[in-house]
């Protein structure tokens, strides 16, 4: 299997889109190595026959620059109307629940507001690597970076965000199923970059909502 498996809602959306990509890329692949492989034989150096000039044909000139345009504009539009639907701040479902994760050299820092429902309070839930997630309700990821550049990478839930410093990126997922995956960064953040490692837990609600009071009665 070329892909990860997909355990959020908009994952399949993501696949499809790679995999027209990756066949159509795939088919003038094929027809471009083909055809250089038929042109090699077939006008291969012959004994007692001379090379000859050709100038062209415009019309085939014009056929192969307009298909591969007229993909590309068709691929643009697909990918900006899900880039839109998935990380337009309009877009964002209205009940998500905030988690901020705060990335530094070379740990995920992660922080859930506390019953006050307001970050940076005493109540606040916070978490070193390990990410908690509800099973079936929208998360809305704030994503800090401390200082360089990391890379958010959980490939289960398709999600891959740069983390710059100064900045603050919003990234959701959800959660369709109950498991246990990788937080990976995929940007080379100095020395101890491989141990850049956390965790995703998918729990059903009420387990995730035991998990907070559980992890803030010993905080």
């Amino acid at each position: 299997m070329l892909l990860p498996e997909n355990v959020s809602t908009y994952g399949a959306q993501i696949d499809r889109l790679f995999w027209a990509i990756l066949w159509i890329t795939g088919l003038f692949f094929l027809l471009v190595q083909g055809g250089l492989l038929y042109f090699t034989v077939k006008y291969r150096a012959r004994p007692g026959k001379r090379a000859s000039y050709v100038h062209g044909n415009t019309v085939i000139e014009i056929v192969w620059t307009v298909i591969p345009a007229l993909i590309l504009v068709a691929l643009t539009v697909c990918s900006q109307r899900l880039w839109v639907e998935l990380r337009s701040p309009g877009r964002i479902p209205p009940s998500a629940m905030p988690v901020r994760i705060l990335a530094e050299q070379f740990a995920w820092n992660i922080r859930y507001p506390g019953p006050d429902q307001e970050f940076q309070t005493p109540d606040d839930v916070t978490a070193l690597n390990q990410l908690h997630l509800p099973v079936g309700k929208p998360v809305l990821i704030q994503l800090e970076s401390k200082d360089v550049i990391h890379s958010l990478f959980m490939p289960e839930f398709r999600v891959k965000q740069d983390a710059v410093p100064g900045l603050t990126t919003q990234v959701w997922v959800e959660a369709t199923k109950a498991g246990e995956y990788e937080i990976r960064c995929a940007e080379f953040c100095g020395l101890g970059h491989y141990r850049m490692r956390g965790f995703v837990t998918t729990d059903p609600p009420e387990a995730f909502e035991k998990w907070l009071r559980e992890t803030q009665a010993n905080e």
